[in-house]
């Protein structure tokens, strides 16, 4: 899988300031987090998503960011913790083949991260075992990156392990849809 994960230093490129103007956490998980639930940040990266979900679920709930790489997760703490919102967050290290988490949540997040993964669907099933009944979980994957037959086959095998498509989604730069857990 090492050979597939952007390099810690390099999401830098993508995970700064300037995404605010295109990525707004509040516009594209606003539809599906309400406070006080608990939601997974698969492939958090250096914090921007996980950060803008802990905002969203407030003091009574909670973000589980999982990343496979140490530094992504420390960056994220360090963000976290000057955003007065550390207290909300808890980082996971995961495996190359296994999230690892037990939690049951309520909604998740795959921002720009399945495609990194070689088994998808191992992935999927996974994330499925997390969710609660009628948990949802939105996938995004860079346009510049993933072709539409690629994410085609990635809904395809949503479907496959029992994630109903609940919609497309229009987010910039981006192929993204949400599913729902049956």
């Amino acid at each position: 899988m090492a050979s597939r994960v952007c390099p810690w230093w390099h999401a830098y490129t993508f995970d700064n300031i300037i995404r605010r103007l295109f990525h707004d956490p509040a516009k594209i998980f606003g539809p599906y987090v309400r406070p006080g639930m608990t939601v997974m940040d698969f492939g958090c990266g250096m914090g921007f998503n996980a950060i803008g979900l802990a905002r969203i679920v407030g003091d009574k709930g909670s973000v589980i960011a999982v990343d496979l790489q140490q530094q992504m997760l420390d960056v994220l703490q360090r963000r976290a913790e000057r955003a007065g919102v550390a207290d909300r967050i808890r980082t996971h290290r995961c495996e190359p083949e296994s999230i690892g988490v037990d939690a049951v949540v309520d909604f998740v997040s795959a921002f720009w991260a399945v495609h990194e993964v070689p088994d998808i669907r191992r992935l999927l099933r996974q994330i499925h075992s997390c969710l609660r009944a009628d948990g949802k979980l939105l996938v995004a994957e860079p346009r510049f990156h993933v072709t539409a037959k690629a994410f085609d086959e990635t809904i395809e095998t949503a479907a496959d392990i029992g994630l109903k498509l609940y919609e497309h989604r229009r987010i910039r730069l981006s192929r993204a849809a949400v599913f729902v857990k049956q």
